[in-house]
């Protein structure tokens, strides 16, 4: 636990650095101001959270090379095979002038190196015609690119509310975490506490009032490394089914899925375009609504803000808890996808025609009822 612990004190700190340097100097601090459909905040906030976040695994990793060499060796070059997807996002964050498909090569370009270096591959995949491909040293290789790529891209799609994408991380390594534990694998344990820790640390600057965001540096950091971490607990341990990782992470890499069928195929426009209407923003527009408060007032942006991600928690959890309960189950796990991917689909289709589920609609409705007694 020392792991988690070091790393959200020096996230923590080094969040706070951030907000106040960019409070008294902004400049390339602050480079959030620019319209988009991916904006919903009022004030101009600092979007290099991601350099507290990879400081702080930085320095887990250090104290886990300290107190086991074996395998803070291994962490250590996870790390530095990280460092192109990080920054490719920093760049972004700081010219804006990097393009998606630059972007998306950097972050290959790590996970070749991971899969060089550590000898990372997904080599089994439980799913019929891919474990032809996973035979072949190629085949696996880009297997494991295109997965690492996706992820990392998934992770940053979803991020764009206070707290969504880190607390997604959080759920998901957490996870990682639980069945290392099971399988007696430390190394895997421990980067998941040194990045459940560093999430944690820029989590409390972040939500619920957003004093300072991942950008693309720390959100493509991030789902390069939780994707790693699973890419390499499946490596170490062949006794966990490939469909696991999968599993825990399907709401953000389902949204990316999904997203580009919407765009590709329905709206036949390219699915890099941006636009409004992921489920998130959905939730935020449709579900999240401007209801009157105590005084005939709409509630301000920034609230609004933080009220979308919980939704998204309690759909990115209850879709892990089957891959903790049937880690090593391929049958059961696919069975939680499909069910997963249904539901999703419902929800979306659902939302965007203007019929909302009654479920969400009552938990507007308490909303406003609490609003209106000042709660």
């Amino acid at each position: 636990m020392q792991y988690l612990f070091l790393t959200f004190f020096v996230a923590a700190c080094l969040a706070v650095l951030i907000v106040r340097a960019a409070s008294r100097w902004g400049g390339r601090w602050v480079q959030d101001r620019y319209p988009g459909p991916h904006k919903f905040h009022v004030d101009p906030v600092p979007r290099v959270g991601g350099v507290a976040v990879f400081l702080a695994a930085l320095s887990g990793v250090v104290l886990l090379w300290l107190d086991a060499p074996m395998l803070g060796a291994t962490a250590m070059l996870l790390l530095a095979c990280s460092t192109p997807a990080f920054l490719a996002g920093f760049a972004e964050d700081l010219t804006r002038a990097i393009t998606p498909l630059q972007r998306l090569l950097l972050i290959a370009l790590a996970a070749i190196l991971a899969v060089w270096q550590l000898d990372a591959l997904i080599s089994y995949t439980a799913i019929p015609g891919v474990d032809w491909l996973a035979s072949f040293p190629l085949g696996a290789m880009a297997i494991t690119v295109f997965v690492v790529t996706g992820t990392a891209n998934a992770i940053n799609i979803i991020d764009g509310f206070n707290g969504l994408s880190a607390m997604c991380v959080t759920i998901i390594l957490a996870c990682f975490a639980y069945v290392g534990m099971v399988v007696d694998d430390p190394l895997i344990v421990a980067l998941s506490l040194i990045g459940i820790g560093a999430v944690l640390g820029f989590f409390v600057w972040n939500f619920p009032l957003g004093l300072i965001f991942l950008g693309d540096g720390g959100a493509y950091f991030l789902g390069f490394y939780a994707a790693e971490v699973g890419v390499l607990m499946l490596h170490r341990n062949p006794q966990v089914s490939p469909l696991f990782p999968l599993l825990v992470c399907i709401y953000p890499v389902f949204e990316t899925l999904f997203s580009m069928y919407r765009k590709g195929v329905l709206r036949g426009t390219s699915p890099g375009y941006p636009d409004g209407v992921h489920l998130h923003m959905l939730i935020y527009k449709r579900v999240v609504r401007w209801a009157v408060g105590p005084h005939g007032r709409h509630p301000p942006v920034r609230l609004r803000n933080s009220m979308t991600a919980p939704f998204l928690w309690v759909m990115c959890a209850l879709a892990a808890m089957p891959g903790v309960l049937f880690w090593d189950n391929s049958a059961a796990l696919a069975v939680a996808i499909g069910v997963f991917s249904v539901t999703y689909v419902w929800l979306y289709w659902r939302i965007v025609r203007f019929r909302t589920p009654r479920f969400l609609r009552e938990t507007r409705r308490v909303r406003v009822r609490l609003r209106g007694r000042g709660l």
